[in-house]
């Protein structure tokens, strides 16, 4: 099984940008944990323009994607129509409960085309994805 993780803008700077939200892991960490402890094989990008985001979701060749696009969870209608226009499946995941937070982050116009959202449980939320891909 091939799965992509694809981060959206900031997450790059996971591990200093508000631990007290976003822990105090970085995503290459992480990355390197999440890849020893599951047997897939496993890719990670992460892009803080929409564009190369879009770019990354039409790539070909993929089981499935994990997908956590930051800030553009809540603006970006060019991302939901390109998940709406692909045949891979997106699982939707964010570190933080976007539902607690301030009131433009409480709605994800990418939900509605996920296959599913892990929302508010950490890092741990990419092991849950990985997990649903892999149970599938």
């Amino acid at each position: 099984m091939k799965l992509a993780i694809i981060n959206g803008p900031n997450l790059n700077l996971l591990g200093s940008r508000e631990p007290s939200i976003y822990g105090a892991e970085s995503f290459d960490d992480f990355f390197n944990r999440i890849s020893a402890q599951f047997e897939v094989e496993l890719t990670y990008f992460q892009s803080n323009v929409e564009g190369e985001l879009i770019n990354e979701l039409q790539r070909s060749g993929y089981d499935g994607f994990i997908l956590n696009a930051g800030g553009y969870t809540h603006t970006s209608v060019a991302i939901r129509d390109c998940i709406a226009a692909i045949s891979i499946p997106v699982v939707e995941v964010h570190i933080s409960n976007i539902h607690a937070r301030e009131t433009f982050r409480n709605e994800s116009l990418l939900a509605p085309v996920c296959k599913g959202s892990i929302i508010g449980l950490g890092l741990e939320g990419y092991s849950l994805a990985i997990r649903f891909f892999l149970n599938k």
